[in-house]
């Protein structure tokens, strides 16, 4: 099957029940999308079909609709997403392992909500566990990419 990640399509030989997960770690070695819980209910798998949030490691590869993007594909070569450069502002990470997820869903709600407020960013973050507790700091970042991407 054909999947496009990161703006690069990859010809892959796997079953169709096979996680998209696995197919980006094992199958192309993309490592920024982390194994969390197996089970879509920590976020640490989340990446995008056409711009949307999804769990990786509960979408099968031949129910992939569109191009992926990973955290690798966030940014561009030469500059950083907002949602990456506010999360080092903000000193966001601790242990980091959730980050890629929290990141690639705090992209995905500015992409849909320009402007959250502080229940905006707490509904659409929910689902993204962060073991660390940097929550406060999570919602700054969001706060601060939104102005961020407001501004450019």
């Amino acid at each position: 099957m054909k999947l496009t990640v990161n703006g690069t399509e990859h010809e892959v030989d796997v079953e169709d029940d096979m996680p998209l997960l696995w197919v980006l770690r094992d199958e192309l070695n993309i490592k920024g999308v982390k194994y969390g819980c197996g089970v879509a209910q920590c976020g640490a798998c989340t990446v995008h079909i056409d711009g949307e949030a999804v769990r990786s490691c509960q979408t099968a590869a031949a129910d992939v609709w569109g191009d992926v993007t990973t955290i690798e594909g966030l940014g561009t070569p030469d500059a950083m997403h907002a949602v990456q450069q506010a999360w080092m502002e903000h000193q966001v990470a601790q242990c980091g392992y959730c980050q890629s997820g929290q990141m690639m869903q705090a992209a995905s709600l500015l992409a849909l909500n320009p402007a959250p407020t502080d229940a905006d960013i707490d509904d659409a973050m929910n689902g993204n566990l962060c073991r660390c507790g940097t929550y406060s700091r999570i919602r700054a970042a969001v706060k601060t990419a939104a102005t961020k991407l407001q501004e450019a």
